[in-house]
């Protein structure tokens, strides 16, 4: 055997070592990535859905003053239409076709402050200062829980099922402050001596929830083009019809549902699975 008789084993043998995949686009260097995306800032941003952004973040600046004056409900106010604006730069942004990273980043600090330091201020001016450091300890957990919950969600945005939300997104949360302090105002008890250990707990539990993997179902993908039931129809004229009578307690009712729904959810989806095991275990021994 000469030594030409060994090529096709040798080219047999390289051909084999490679195991992972030629790569079909070349790596880009992060120098030339920070440049491009320079560039693409200097073109410009999106003026409409920004807009909305910075009334966001303005209406969390005068929730802040307002807290500071001493006027609480005004303050909550002010988180609601931050809450509804914040809603609208979404919308609009999907519509236009108008979304960009720049909004994505504008929209989280927008949210820091109208849903996680404003609240915050506002519970803790309200109802936590007697606790001392725990009621300012309180208030910031619930800050830094909100951070963790945004940060999360950027980075998790292309990865988890738009239909649904992993924890309880801080929109939903501040609004569960808000409802409590507008309920209070309603019934007459916004001096109640209650209401400092309630909001001490609603404080904590929502931090929690925020940084929870309990699944909270996303309107983002709710269409109104589509058909849907005539009982659906007679169910939101009724449901309009409770919030024009009494906005606050149907307020409060809405989103503490909704906060519930996380845990509740997974409960039954564990009892679920259970009960599915132990179906298979019982016909397993029959």
């Amino acid at each position: 055997m000469n030594e030409f008789d060994d090529r096709p084993n040798d080219r047999l043998a390289r051909a084999k070592v490679r195991i992972l995949p030629r790569r079909t686009t070349p790596r880009v260097p992060l120098k030339q990535r920070v440049r491009h995306r320079q560039a693409q800032l200097k073109k410009g941003v999106y003026l409409i859905p920004s807009l909305f952004t910075t009334g966001n973040l303005i209406c969390g600046f005068l929730s802040l003053v307002s807290t500071f004056n001493g006027d609480y409900f005004k303050a909550a106010l002010f988180i609601i239409l931050a809450n509804v604006l914040d809603g609208l730069d979404g919308l609009v942004a999907r519509i236009t076709k108008t979304t960009s990273q720049f909004g994505v980043e504008l929209d989280s600090l927008a949210d820091l402050v109208s849903f996680g330091v404003a609240p915050a201020v506002l519970v803790y001016y309200w109802a936590l200062v007697p606790w001392g450091t725990w009621g300012w300890l309180a208030a910031c957990l619930y800050v830094v829980c909100g951070a963790l919950r945004l940060a999360r969600f950027n980075v998790q945005i292309k990865n988890v099922e738009k239909s649904h939300f992993v924890g309880l997104p801080i929109p939903a949360a501040a609004e569960m402050i808000v409802a409590t302090v507008l309920l209070y105002y309603f019934l007459g008890g916004e001096g109640a001596a209650n209401k400092e250990i309630i909001l001490l707990l609603v404080i904590y539990m929502l931090a929690g929830l925020m940084v929870s993997n309990f699944r909270y179902f996303s309107f983002k993908q709710v269409t109104l083009k589509k058909k849907h039931p005539f009982w659906l129809l007679v169910s939101a004229i009724l449901l309009i019809k409770l919030f024009i009578a009494e906005p606050q307690i149907m307020f409060f009712l809405t989103f503490l549902l909704y906060t519930l729904s996380g845990p509740l959810l997974w409960t039954l989806t564990v009892y679920k699975r259970r009960r599915e095991k132990r179906g298979e275990l019982a016909e397993a021994l029959h």
